[in-house]
């Protein structure tokens, strides 16, 4: 598997070093054949190339079997017009990555929550209020006057059937409920639209229970019944928003992993920004990203049918979740002592003995998603 790794600005190059650090000790108990290609974007390309993603790295793209993307400071980025694209939502939109995935388990000692939470949020990627992405050229807000400022929010059939399709396939594999959230009492042509292509695809899964939910109480019952939910699916904004809540109340933004999703393409993400007042300081958690590399992995082992790489998937998650049980070896935004080094290295020793006491080959193994 060739992954290309861009490892974006401020926190980016550290927590990415320290994925590839984790990736390459997967590799080396379970022989995935993993290789690794590296390619400047952001500021460190602005400077050298005038762009903040340049035309190459998104040639390779297609040509590569998944992308690992560190944070980027897209708001320190000039004008589109002088280079300033934001890397993130250009490949969503150039690459139709219409899938947002993000799981959220809480952990001992981490959770706020007293019920547990074992969730996936499938988070509609392209369309929504996000004017950045939901046009095919032009913006989805603009401002007639300096008083008046406009926003569009788009949701098509096209769009809703097949971030539905994403969630019922993935419910099939956990625990065969989707919770569709929405906002249609007033939001009623739009969420309407939503609803009817979700209640669509429903049928299609007679084995998957549909549930819908209104995004108030959804906020809600994330705190309260975090118990009820299996796998959420909704749109843009509502998907972003809801994902960040669940994944503080399960233990931090820091823990959460994802994956930008399209028919080929999977780039995996943290679910967090590029922090650059800790940048350079060894500080920064790079759970996050560990774990989108692992979704990764799972996604391809998948697609191509190799139970090895879905294996390392789950060897990543078994040692990440071993060292988050020592609080002494949690970074400091976990109350810990550990920099991003020291984690990177404990999850890397945790591997091998971990992968020793693994299920066997013809035991059924599964990722969290």
């Amino acid at each position: 598997m060739k992954i290309l790794v861009l490892p974006g600005d401020g926190i980016g190059p550290e927590i990415t070093g320290a994925t590839l650090q984790v990736l390459k000790a997967a590799d080396a108990a379970l022989s995935c054949r993993l290789e690794f290609e590296n390619r400047e974007i952001g500021l460190a390309s602005l400077r050298k190339e005038g762009t903040t993603l340049p035309k190459p790295v998104l040639e390779r793209i297609p040509k590569i079997d998944g992308v690992l993307l560190g944070p980027v400071s897209h708001h320190d980025y000039p004008p589109r017009a002088q280079g300033g694209l934001n890397p993130s939502g250009e490949l969503r939109r150039r690459f139709e990555l219409y899938a947002n995935i993000r799981p959220c388990r809480s952990r001992a000692g981490l959770t706020l929550l007293r019920k547990p939470m074992d969730l996936v949020i499938v988070r509609e990627n392209t369309e929504g209020f996000y004017a950045d992405r939901n046009m095919f050229e032009g913006s989805g807000e603009f401002a007639p006057d300096p008083d008046l400022a406009l926003s569009l929010r788009k949701v098509s059939a096209k769009g809703s059937r097949r971030i539905a399709n994403t969630a019922f396939e993935l419910a099939r594999r956990r625990r065969r409920k989707v919770t569709a959230v929405h906002k249609a009492n007033v939001l009623k042509l739009t969420d309407g639209l939503f609803l009817r292509e979700v209640r669509k695809v429903a049928g299609e899964y007679p084995d998957v229970e549909l549930d819908e939910l209104i995004v108030d109480a959804t906020a809600a019952l994330l705190i309260r019944s975090p118990e009820r939910f299996d796998v959420i699916v909704t749109t843009n904004m509502f998907g972003d928003i809801l994902s960040d809540e669940a994944s503080e109340l399960s233990g931090s933004l820091g823990l959460g992993g994802s994956i930008n999703l399209g028919e080929e393409i999977c780039v995996a993400q943290a679910q967090h920004g590029s922090a650059p007042d800790i940048a350079g300081q060894n500080r920064a958690n790079p759970t996050s990203l560990i774990l989108s590399a692992a979704m990764l992995l799972a996604w391809r082992g998948r697609k191509d049918r190799d139970a090895e790489l879905e294996r390392a998937a789950v060897l990543i998650e078994k040692a990440v979740d071993h060292v988050l049980a020592e609080p002494t070896l949690r970074t400091a935004d976990l109350g810990g002592t550990a920099s991003t080094q020291d984690f990177a290295e404990a999850v890397s020793r945790a591997i091998r003995p971990i992968h020793a006491g693994m299920a066997g080959p013809s035991t059924p193994l599964r990722a969290s998603t």
